[in-house]
């Protein structure tokens, strides 16, 4: 355990001392996401023990050996055994586990949001502790005076990096109308030039398959929502046709518009390569569409005048708001999720406090 800053409260009495420490929260359960199981693991791993507590590591099932394999480094480093361990097994025989035994003292997930709420209504059996991060729905504002060329690659990269299988992927692009018709040819002809592939071919792709043929359906279900619903495919939109790729899942990089606010596209988090571009006439209407969803992890602005990138950004209600950039999480700062995406923070010395509890002593002296 590291040394931890406490605090020394004035008393109310001469004859009174009172001391604030803060102490290991104790037992902490770290449930890994499979889109970056390592990564994300660490960001859970490194503060618990940190801090001084013990944790058991749960792998996603859809990618266990990498967690795996992280645990077994961090144990053969020198970590005494039985601090850093590992579980596999049925996730809701361990669900239940965890939440009823009295030992475990914090659960920290990055999953989805319907399994957050599932784990809050879980953690009221014996009042635990949680550290959500959960879905996004993440919006990209563009305004007419923004680094055009940046605001278009910056746009196809976090859309389909990851096949857009990251909670801060961008779902929805929000272009100023005086440029709307540009902005959507160059990000189409941008996005066509993508190629899918895996992981070990040659030369290096840029989008890679979905993780289990569900994320296929999933995103044949939007796309077929989108055409029901009257809008417009301008590219993707359908399973590789690859004679290489057909045994795997690839979904072709899609971009959709003519989009309206009822379309799954524009509610619900699709956690694949599909992206819908709108429009929009002030800044005023592009927060507005921008806060529209339950979700509030990351959200993106690209203009020049820092007038109108101080108040999105204000206005934003999003827990990170990246202007002119694509890289919201930073280790130095905290990540955190407003309404549907999660609670709790990671990241800089605000993950590290959630594995402190606070303890006050008051001692009479005389």
């Amino acid at each position: 355990m590291v040394n931890v800053l406490g605090e020394v409260p004035p008393t109310n009495a001469v004859n009174l001392r009172s001391i604030a420490i803060r102490q290991p929260v104790g037992v902490v359960v770290a449930i890994a996401a499979w889109n970056y199981p390592v990564s994300l693991i660490s960001w859970k791993v490194a503060p618990a023990l940190a801090a001084g507590c013990t944790v058991i590591v749960k792998p996603s099932k859809e990618t266990p050996v990498s967690t795996i394999e992280f645990v077994r480094a961090c144990n053969e480093a020198g970590l005494p055994a039985g601090v850093l361990n590992v579980v596999c097994g049925d996730n809701v025989l361990f669900s239940q586990e965890v939440f009823s035994h009295p030992l475990v003292k914090l659960v920290a997930l990055t999953g989805s949001t319907e399994t957050g709420k599932e784990f809050i209504k879980a953690s009221a059996q014996t009042v635990k502790r949680l550290v959500l991060e959960l879905g996004g729905h993440s919006p990209f504002l563009v305004f007419a005076d923004a680094d055009f060329n940046k605001a278009v690659k910056d746009g196809v990269k976090r859309s389909f990096r990851n096949a857009g299988q990251i909670c801060n992927s961008v779902n929805r692009i929000f272009v100023e109308e005086g440029i709307r018709e540009k902005y959507v040819a160059a990000f189409v002809n941008e996005t066509r030039k993508l190629r899918l592939g895996g992981a070990f071919d040659e030369p290096i792709p840029d989008v890679g398959p979905l993780v289990n043929p569900a994320g296929l359906q999933r995103m044949e279900d939007f796309v077929q929502d989108v055409i029901v619903r009257g809008g417009k495919i301008l590219c993707g939109g359908k399973r590789s046709g690859d004679e290489k790729l057909k045994k795997g899942y690839f979904f072709e990089p899609t971009v959709v518009t003519e989009v309206t606010a009822d379309m799954k596209i524009m509610v619900d988090e699709p956690f694949g390569p599909i992206v819908a571009i709108d429009s929009f006439s002030t800044p005023d209407e592009a927060i507005a569409r921008a806060n529209s969803v339950r979700y509030g992890l990351v959200a993106y602005a690209y203009t020049s005048n820092m007038k109108t990138a101080a108040y999105v950004a204000e206005n934003l209600e999003w827990g990170n708001v990246a202007i002119n950039n694509i890289s919201p999480d930073s280790l130095y700062a905290p990540y955190p999720g407003w309404k549907e995406s999660g609670m709790g923070l990671e990241l800089g010395h605000y993950g590290f406090d959630e594995y402190l509890e606070w303890k006050h002593i008051k001692i009479e002296v005389r």
